[in-house]
């Protein structure tokens, strides 16, 4: 799913535009019990609750594709009876009715899900009406063409509220504060099936995660059947094992300057395309072709990336994680430099008295430790203005 299905599929959650019918969700301790179930129509909720839930449905569908949201594919083998997306399939046919269906995925959810606290695990059940499209993009209500049934998952964390002072109106005293069981943002989630082409699409779906690094590797695997993802920090650091071995001798600054130049030259071509742009096997092996790389090391770059790449199905690089889009960092033991992205210019190697020096050419004013210095010439010691 690109941004623009996401966002359509999140206008639905406000009262106007609603299209939940059926609302369930199981509340869980820190030891893994069920405390309490819920499952009724949705609009039978109060205004405030339905105002509240869908700030927790939004959440589910926000952040960064490729980063918080990922598109994932079921294999083949999880469509087969009694495969993953198979029971999903089922559970979202059932409308959520079918209580056995329910418990059957908070079981899976609980066996799966790795979290010391309390949480809450929401589901809903939802029919969009998809409205068709003019040619310049407007939606059309009367050439709808079909429906989107889709259930929506969130999994929210319930934490105590911290203890404090507070006012009670009714003595007109201050008081301490009652502690109360508050449902927080979600930190996962998913959306089945997906919504890709403004259509359904069974053989996938979209996945949330507040925090990139913390996946829940064994839900994706066990319970959603697709194969968790590299992290976005796992595919940075993939991405650099590759080059480093691929460079070899070549890896210097001069050419992993290059290669930083032309990837980000590279997102920043496609930052209007419907889905962030990746970096497949073939993309990085022209990226250092572009980059002035040698025969050989292209040659090394097919072994270094199969060696280091070890999964049957090569992964595919977000663009915009890989490359360093925000600053350009240079790292020693004892200095740190950071430079505009796009002023790469300023930085280059030099060699004096046999010894190789970083250097950064100063061309307006300079701060030290918030102090504006003035810019002395170096053979004269007249200072510049």
């Amino acid at each position: 799913m690109n941004k623009k299905e996401i966002n359509e599929i999140k206008k639905q959650f406000t009262p106007e535009n609603c299209t939940i019918s059926r609302i369930c969700g199981c509340y869980v301790d820190g030891d893994k019990n069920k405390k309490t179930e819920l499952a009724q129509t949705f609009l039978t909720l109060t205004e405030e609750e339905n105002f509240k839930y869908f700030t927790i449905f939004k959440g589910t569908m926000s952040g960064t594709i490729g980063k918080n949201l990922l598109n994932m594919e079921f294999p083949n083998n999880q469509e087969m009876e009694g495969g993953t997306q198979e029971f999903l399939l089922r559970l979202r046919d059932s409308k959520l009715e079918d209580a056995s269906l329910l418990e059957q995925f908070y079981d899976k959810v609980i066996e799966t899900y790795h979290y010391d606290e309390n949480y809450y695990i929401i589901l809903v059940y939802a029919s969009y009406d998809v409205p068709g499209q003019t040619k310049d993009g407007m939606d059309n209500e009367d050439a709808s063409e079909y429906v989107y049934d889709y259930i929506l998952c969130s999994i929210c964390p319930v934490k105590l509220t911290e203890a404090g002072l507070c006012y009670n109106e009714k003595n007109n005293s201050i008081e301490s504060r009652i502690r109360d069981w508050v449902v927080a943002a979600p930190i996962h989630g998913f959306l089945f099936p997906s919504f890709n082409d403004r259509n359904t699409d069974v053989h996938s779906l979209l996945y949330y995660s507040k925090n990139s690094e913390n996946l829940q590797e064994e839900f994706i695997d066990r319970t959603l059947g697709c194969g968790a993802p590299l992290t976005f920090k796992a595919q940075q650091e993939t991405f650099q094992d590759i080059i480093e071995n691929s460079l070899g001798e070549q890896c210097d600054f001069d050419t992993v300057k290059t290669i930083h130049e032309n990837l980000n030259e590279y997102v920043e071509d496609r930052k209007d395309a419907p889905e962030p742009p990746e970096l497949d096997k073939m993309d990085m092996r022209k990226l250092l072709e572009d980059s002035g790389v040698k025969p050989e090391a292209l040659e090394q770059f097919e072994t270094a990336f199969d060696s280091i790449v070890c999964d049957e199905e090569q992964p595919k690089f977000t663009a915009a994680t890989v490359a360093s889009t925000k600053s350009f960092d240079i790292k020693m033991p004892d200095v740190v430099i950071k430079v505009k992205p796009e002023r790469t210019d300023l930085v280059e190697t030099r060699m004096i008295d046999g010894r190789q020096y970083i250097m950064i050419e100063v061309n307006d004013s300079v701060e030290v430790n918030g102090i504006n210095v003035r810019n002395v010439n170096v053979d004269t010691g007249e200072i510049l203005e």
